[in-house]
């Protein structure tokens, strides 16, 4: 598994160097490079990718504007993937695993998450309400057997899962309580935020990337945090 405080972040420094200029990443950005974390695409792949989209821009006699979001790049991502996967196989070479982030830090992150949550509770829908109470508890639950394990370094994989089955009840919830006006807006902004980069990305990578960007607006509505690891540092 990529470090986790290495893949999001070395992704939004690279693309902001390459850009010029520093450039708050967008809930569709953020979307996106989720789907690339959950579709295994390694970083150096993605670090390729972007290099080679901003070569290719770099190149055009004429440019009136800059590089406004990651999707540009998704394409060339997407084939820098590709390229390594082809590269990669019949080679017997793995990278080593990192699960070496300390269990106190881990367990501060998780309490943390689950006061975020109890704060924002009470303002949620009954059903939402009740899933984000037991995602509270299960938090906390998880924190403390940190705090039980002697130091002992604890396993990411097994606890990112659990945090992605909590976090995808909680939003299964958020989505069946949620108005419908309130979904259409969401998605209407989905469709117009991923409109000018579509012809760069496959059905499926669409797909997952407008339901990347639903889950992400409704958490961010109901002031809710992102519980994967890969927000410890964010």
């Amino acid at each position: 598994m990529e470090n986790y405080f290495q893949y999001f972040g070395e992704i939004e420094e690279h693309f902001q160097r390459r850009r010029g200029t520093a450039l708050l990443l967008s809930t569709l950005d953020w979307a996106l490079i989720e789907t690339w974390k959950d579709s295994g695409v390694p970083l150096e792949a993605v670090l390729r990718g972007i290099d080679s989209a901003f070569d290719s821009f770099d190149r055009r006699p004429r440019k009136t504007r800059k590089v406004n979001s990651l999707a540009y790049c998704a394409q060339a991502v997407m084939s820098a993937a590709e390229d390594m996967q082809e590269a990669a196989l019949g080679s017997n070479n793995t990278r080593p695993q990192d699960d070496s982030m300390q269990p106190r830090v881990i367990a501060a992150f998780l309490r943390s998450n689950a006061e975020e949550i109890e704060r924002s509770a009470g303002e949620l829908p009954d059903i939402a309400g009740r899933v984000a109470a037991q995602t509270v508890a299960s938090l906390r639950a998880s924190a403390t057997a940190l705090d039980e394990s002697n130091g002992g370094a604890p396993r990411l994989e097994d606890l990112e899962r659990q945090l992605t089955v909590l976090e995808e009840k909680l939003f299964a919830a958020l989505l069946a309580a949620s108005p419908d006006k309130e979904l259409v807006a969401i998605r209407t902004e989905a469709d117009s935020a991923m409109a000018p980069y579509r012809s760069k990305m496959k059905a499926a990578q669409i797909e997952q990337l407008h339901r990347q960007f639903v889950h992400k607006r409704l958490l961010e509505r109901h002031k809710l945090p992102r519980l994967s690891l890969f927000y410890m540092h964010s």
